[in-house]
């Protein structure tokens, strides 16, 4: 969600109870808590969430900004529950995409939980493999989605976890233990539901990617045209695409995943002495800035690089 603070073409009330823009967007993730984007669209801020439309045409979009190359390899789409429409799912399908998407928990998806026996859980996995504290997943076998209208070879996996300390505010269905559930339907044919979990899980990263493109300007749209403020958008989304760049080729440590208020005051706003002399263009860094180093390290990586036309 975008807050507008005065009236603007296309501000309405939203859901969360505001007034602005819901805008939808899709990124690309890295594993490495970085990731470009790859497309997005303004809304109306009463734009609904699961809108199949909009979210087909981001997807058509975000395939498109994939080199060549990445587009014949697997491709695996995560979404949350929003992305639960027959016609999302159905294109997806179609485009032959894996896809991990959560799915809302109704009285069939309830109750096929609650009938599911003890023996039919495994532990979770951590990022690192190991088995993961107070959660455990299943898959529910017994619930028909075909039958529902879904595409054949769908499969709906479930995780259950003993809530964190302050989650007492989010519970929703719970089973007798107190217990949290998370579903999604996946068509990836991994046998493991443990796995498909923990290569689900990672969907939260999105957060992330929202809240630095809210960093790097997007947390307000500045002018009264919807258009303007949809060509900002797609502003926001270039200079969050060359951050996530130069930060994959250019920088290490700290730099690599910083954020972007950290790397305005590290990098993007030190201050240099232009210099020419020997016809030559010359910028001159403070030597006691602790990350003049950084700074020119990147610079000489840049020069560094392969040209491509």
């Amino acid at each position: 969600m975008i807050q507008a603070h005065s009236d603007k073409q296309g501000a309405a009330g939203t859901y969360q109870q505001g007034f602005g823009f819901h805008p939808l967007g899709a990124w690309l993730d890295r594993g490495d808590g970085t990731g470009e984007a790859l497309s997005g669209i303004l809304r109306a801020g009463n734009a609904a969430a699961n809108t199949a439309a909009d979210h087909l045409e981001v997807l058509a979009m975000a395939l498109l900004a994939l080199p060549k190359p990445a587009r014949r390899q697997p491709i695996l789409v995560r979404a949350d529950s929003a992305g639960a429409t027959h016609a999302f799912i159905e294109d997806l399908v179609a485009r032959k995409l894996w896809f991990s998407v959560g799915f809302d928990g109704d009285q069939r998806v309830r109750d096929a939980i609650l009938d599911l026996p003890e023996e039919a859980f495994t532990p979770a996995l951590n990022d690192d493999g190991r088995p993961r504290r107070g959660a455990w997943v299943a898959e529910l076998t017994d619930l028909d989605l075909a039958a529902a209208g879904w595409p054949q070879g769908i499969r709906a996996i479930w995780r259950r976890e003993r809530p964190h300390p302050g989650a007492h505010h989010k519970m929703g269905f719970t089973d007798q233990h107190g217990h949290r559930f998370q579903v999604f339907i996946t068509n990836q044919p991994d046998p493991d539901p443990a796995i498909l979990e923990a290569r689900h899980r990672p969907h939260a990263h999105v957060e992330d990617r929202i809240r630095t493109a809210k960093a790097t300007g997007m947390r307000n749209l500045p002018f009264f045209e919807f258009g303007a403020n949809d060509a900002w958008l797609t502003l926001v989304c270039i200079a969050q695409t060359l951050v996530c760049w130069a930060q994959a080729l250019l920088r290490d440590g700290d730099c690599k995943l910083a954020e972007p208020k950290t790397l305005r005051y590290r990098l993007w706003h030190t201050a240099g002495r232009i210099v020419r002399h020997a016809r030559r263009v010359i910028v001159g860094i403070d030597r006691a800035w602790p990350w003049a180093g950084v700074l020119v390290a990147a610079f000489t990586r840049l020069r560094g690089l392969p040209a491509r036309c």
